[in-house]
């Protein structure tokens, strides 16, 4: 079977000409996300560049203790950038959030890595570092959606709240329609995705295997595994993180408490 072709820094430099196309379209169109953009673009390469030189590193040691160690940086990295994209305050959402991080990746890859997959090491860096990370990223999107969701539609529908909450409603039942409509929000995007898979777009795992030289059997049977793990993460996240932000976000008579936004 043939290598992978590499791209050189020459090729890889020509295909961000293609950016071209939606920087001049945000002129045209005067919206003002040109330099977002370029900012976003910058931050990539750099990040991806320094985690290729740091996993060649820590694929090469994979010691448990520093696989363990990537990981919750992953995950506290993602807590922070839930908080500040739902437009939270730090102090009500940092321990819930993490927690909740921690306690979805211990149950997915305990599960996928010790009995789906039967890895002898389960702490492996070719599989505990990126499936963790697939697991984290697609969280972190879908939890953002759903949290601005359920404490946006919180704050702005008080008087449904306090009038489910005094007439005799428990605050679980009272809050049952804001968080049905969080997990609705925060989880549709991903069944969309789920159902079309295969049809009109090829995954990225599934690609990159097939590129590396796997068979296609065996990338389908991992991109299903993954797809799985992706889905079961985001909903776990997203309630665990519901139902833990809940314990913060709420006084003892059951007011939602003041300041949860940033001003």
């Amino acid at each position: 079977m043939k290598e992978i072709v590499d791209i050189g820094i020459g090729s890889l430099a020509l295909g961000f000409l293609l950016m071209v196309i939606p920087i001049a379209g945000f002129i045209y169109f005067k919206v003002k996300i040109v330099k977002e953009t370029v900012i976003a673009l910058i931050r990539m390469v750099m990040q991806l560049s320094l985690v290729a030189f740091y996993l060649e590193y820590i694929f090469a040691w994979n010691n448990a203790w520093v696989n363990v160690i990537w990981v919750c940086v992953m995950i506290l990295v993602g807590t922070f950038t839930t908080i500040k994209r739902a437009g939270l305050t730090y102090r009500f959402f940092i321990l819930p959030f993490a927690i909740s991080g921690f306690i979805s990746i211990l149950i997915l890859d305990a599960f996928f890595l010790g009995f789906v997959i039967h890895l002898d090491y389960v702490f492996d860096a070719r599989y505990f570092i990126p499936i963790s990370g697939m697991v984290l990223g697609n969280a972190l999107n879908h939890n953002i959606v759903g949290i601005s969701n359920y404490f946006g539609r919180l704050t702005k529908e008080q008087d449904l709240y306090y009038f489910l909450l005094v007439n005799g409603d428990s605050r679980k039942n009272s809050l049952a329609p804001f968080i049905r409509s969080a997990i609705k929000s925060g989880l549709n995007p991903l069944i969309a995705t789920m159902s079309v898979i295969g049809l009109i777009s090829l995954p990225g795992m599934m690609t990159g295997q097939i590129l590396g030289g796997s068979s296609p059997m065996v990338a389908i049977k991992y991109q299903i595994l993954i797809m799985l793990a992706i889905f079961v993460g985001c909903s776990l996240n997203l309630m665990l993180s519901i139902l833990l932000a809940n314990r913060f976000a709420f006084d003892s008579f059951g007011r939602i408490k003041a300041n949860l936004f940033k001003k």
